[in-house]
């Protein structure tokens, strides 16, 4: 099998994480649509790796916490009425921790909504930080357990709960696809000592924009969406590493990885591909098939 260059595996992460679809990423770099999904799954999980490994003891002060909604396959709706649905077809959901001031991606969880998955987010948060944080998330209630269970009481925390109304029009397409308008909010503080004054989730809530902006499959009302969650996951891993270690923040004038103590350079497209060949070097090779040897005459 042929092995793709350095440059055209950079040519083709490059062109993911700027929000290309898998398909177009195959027409431009000219490649079939199998190579772009193995090397995205090769890069997942490459990333997942330096990112379990590195980043952790995060100084951080502030985290805000939020969760954005995708689909695999078909909306949860749909899948009873889906023909071949997978397993894990249905509603996804990414758990996503920011550190508030580097804006660095601190903690990211793909699953579903559920207690379950919000316990194992928060745990992973917890392993993550280094001292007593703050923390904001919205008013989900499988926060509240998990946060007390991974902190044991050791946090600030307080929720910014937000109350919706009918979106501007009530009729017609304007309701199908505008938001719900938020008609007010108010904090409300949990337990430890929350200062009240710096309660919010505006800045992990631009991250979702970031996220399907950078991530095709979260593109609202396309046909890109998720067909399989493990690629799903993939994709995830990939846009946060792109985003901690090579995009700059236009604010902070450096990436938030340098600004969280995690990196002291700029990184770039090729050092993720440095990653997935420096994964591919070290796994064990697989042995081909088992051939006699004849003794010669």
């Amino acid at each position: 099998m042929n092995k793709l260059d350095t440059k055209a595996r950079t040519l083709i992460l490059r062109l993911l994480v700027e929000g290309n679809s898998i398909r177009s990423t195959a027409r431009i770099a000219d490649v079939s649509k199998n190579t772009v999904t193995k090397l995205l799954e090769d890069a997942g999980k490459a990333c997942v790796g330096y990112h379990n490994a590195n980043v952790k003891n995060i100084e951080a002060k502030h985290v805000q916490a939020d969760e954005i909604w995708a689909f695999c396959y078909a909306k949860e709706r749909n899948v009873a009425g889906a023909k071949a649905a997978p397993t894990d077809a249905g509603d996804i959901w990414t758990w996503t921790a920011m550190d508030r001031d580097s804006k660095l991606m601190i903690s990211y969880t793909v699953g579903d909504r559920s207690q379950a998955t919000a316990r194992e987010f928060m745990f992973d948060l917890a392993s993550r930080v280094a001292g007593r944080i703050q923390l904001t998330t919205d008013s989900h209630g499988a926060y509240l357990k998990a946060v007390t269970d991974a902190f044991s009481g050791d946090i600030d925390y307080a929720m910014l709960i937000k109350q919706y109304g009918d979106p501007t029009g009530t009729k017609g397409h304007e309701r199908k696809y505008s938001p719900a308008e938020c008609t007010g909010a108010y904090k409300e503080a949990i337990f430890g000592k929350a200062d009240m004054d710096q309660v919010g989730t505006s800045h992990v809530e631009r991250q979702n924009l970031t996220m399907r902006m950078g991530m095709r499959r979260f593109t609202r009302l396309t046909n890109a969406f998720t067909k399989k969650a493990e690629n799903h996951a993939d994709a995830v891993a990939l846009h946060f590493m792109h985003y901690n270690f090579c995009r700059t923040h236009k604010t902070l004038r450096m990436t938030p990885a340098m600004a969280a103590g995690v990196t002291d350079r700029l990184w770039d497209v090729e050092d993720i591909v440095a990653l997935v060949e420096t994964v591919e070097d070290a796994a064990p090779k697989k042995r081909g098939p088992y051939k006699k040897h004849q003794k010669a005459d």
